[in-house]
């Protein structure tokens, strides 16, 4: 042989070993978040909007993957729910409780990040973080980091490595960028596959479209929720006691400028709030010739085009990433996950916000997509949490959860079909009051059927629904004795979750999270 074919034959083995050593044993995952992003707004799930404004891509990988119809939050707010995901552990036991005087995120415990980095996999963060402490578990992370980590939906600060940096552009398509943009760079020489966090800002509040996007809906009227006009009967002092309502939008929120009159700093700051606080005109009118119904109405087309004009955005970045995904030949073994922090009230009860843990802000979106393990277009319907994120996304990769991770994986759920052995009921626990929306802390318990809700901070008052009769939650039927031996059931078995997940304190201990200020990290969630 000759030394010209000797040496093609070297490089032809180096060629083909550098092959064998990239090739990834476990899978690669890209755990997608949105914030706010509200089931109903996703055309895969089915809502109002679904022609009007459909989410291709999202949907893309319900097709091609599962679509989980009855996943919940446990706390429905944006720090302690992504807590709660990235620890496996209700609020009470991570320790972030709430967004307002609710501290940092302690760091120093085990997370799902970290158990990943620490079994062979490269890690990354991009977006949105907002839980006051910096990301640990990451090889390389870059989060917003402006605006009490809330970031800007314009020319947002980054911190890069722990580095703060402003960046010029649109935020949902500066993080598409950053996460493309280190897939591209990231060492393969390893035979590491990768877990990264793609945590988009959007669409949260204050709702602020793609320039391209800025007049998308703008000769269009936009449906109507059914329960937009709902009088809080029976519930007058829950649903009925809050600051979420279409009147509590202010002049900011609907991108109106102030008046050349007003210069001074604080009274400005006094009229772009007009309408959002108590004391500062609940009912703000856009003009002196609207009605109150005229004005909720205007307001909520206002918001929802503009809410809509974010999650496109969202929805074409998402494209992106799973173009790029295909285009390099990693899908097949890419876990891809899309969903968001909570769900989000577009205009349901006549509100926008979350908390609550009625239906829209209580569901959460999730689908999940890994070619050639999970069946394609499969649907599923049991009572998951966020908590069962964290050991469902390990147990994957085979990677074991430790003993105080409190959920479930539910990879078995996805692979075989329904579990006949799956929990029949889920826990939820909201602690955060009066600030930001005036919502009474509460605690509940949801099964298929029905839903036992108790707010216990400056009330005593119990809501009771039955989701087949009523799917909407208009009518507390808590006093109907028709329904008061499965209520005491649905008590017992109430209390059961709360010593199962260790939530077993008394009221007044409850009520001392509430008012205790564990720190202020920024610009808490609003």
């Amino acid at each position: 042989m000759s030394r010209f074919l000797k040496f093609l034959v070297v490089i032809s083995m180096l060629v083909w070993s550098c092959q064998e050593v990239t090739k990834p044993t476990k899978p690669n995952i890209l755990f997608i978040m949105t914030d706010d992003h509200a089931s109903h707004a996703i055309s895969a799930y089915g809502g109002i909007y679904d022609e009007i404004a459909p989410t291709p891509n999202i949907d893309r990988l319900a097709k091609e993957g599962a679509l989980l119809q009855n996943v919940f939050c446990t706390n429905a707010i944006c720090g302690p729910s992504r807590a709660t995901i990235l620890t496996g552990k209700f609020s009470h036991l991570n320790g972030y409780y709430k967004n307002h005087l609710g501290g940092k995120f302690d760091s120093t415990q085990w997370t799902f990040p970290w158990a990943f980095q620490q079994n062979g996999y490269q890690t990354a963060l991009f977006g949105k973080w907002h839980l006051g402490t910096e990301p640990v578990g990451f090889d390389y992370y870059k989060y917003h980091n402006n605006q009490g980590q809330q970031g800007t939906y314009y020319d947002p600060i980054y911190n890069e490595n722990g580095v703060n940096k402003v960046e010029k552009g649109y935020a949902t398509t500066l993080t598409a960028n950053f996460a493309i943009n280190w897939l591209e760079q990231r060492s393969v020489q390893t035979g590491q596959p990768f877990m990264m966090m793609l945590q988009f800002k959007a669409p949260h509040r204050k709702w602020q479209p793609e320039e391209k996007y800025m007049d998308l809906f703008e000769d269009i009227t936009m449906p109507i929720p059914r329960t937009f006009w709902d009088n809080y009967e029976g519930r007058e002092l829950t649903a009925g006691d809050t600051d979420m309502t279409m009147d509590n939008f202010d002049p900011r929120d609907m991108k109106i400028s102030p008046p050349d009159t007003i210069t001074d700093s604080l009274a400005l700051s006094r009229w772009g709030e007009m309408g959002y606080k108590r004391g500062t005109g609940v009912g703000w009118l856009p003009n002196d010739t609207m009605t109150i119904q005229e004005a909720r109405e205007w307001k909520y087309q206002r918001y929802i085009k503009d809410y809509l004009a974010c999650v496109r955005s969202v929805d074409d970045q998402i494209g992106r990433v799973l173009d790029y995904l295909d285009e390099k030949g990693l899908a097949e073994n890419t876990i891809v996950i899309y969903t968001s922090d909570q769900g989000f009230y577009l205009g349901d009860h006549g509100w926008y916000d979350k908390r609550f843990m009625y239906e829209p802000s209580l569901r959460m979106p999730f689908i999940m997509r890994y070619p050639g393990v999970i069946p394609a277009a499969s649907v599923n319907h049991d009572l998951i949490t966020n908590v069962d994120f964290a050991p469902t996304l390990l147990d994957f990769a085979g990677i074991p959860s430790p003993d105080e991770v409190q959920g479930k994986s539910f990879r078995a759920n996805l692979i075989e079909g329904r579990n006949s052995d799956w929990r029949e009921a889920t826990y939820y626990h909201y602690y955060e009051y009066p600030f930001w929306h005036h919502v009474q802390p509460h605690y509940g318990i949801r099964n298929e059927r029905y839903k036992l809700i108790h707010f216990y901070y400056d009330i005593d008052i119990w809501e009771f629904y039955d989701l087949k009769q009523d799917p909407d939650e208009l009518n507390n039927v808590y006093g109907n004795p028709e329904y008061a031996d499965l209520i005491d059931q649905l008590k017992s078995e109430l209390q059961k979750l709360q010593q199962q997940y260790e939530d077993d304190i008394s009221l007044d201990s409850m009520r001392v999270l509430t008012k205790t200020n564990f720190g202020i990290i920024g610009g808490g969630d609003h």
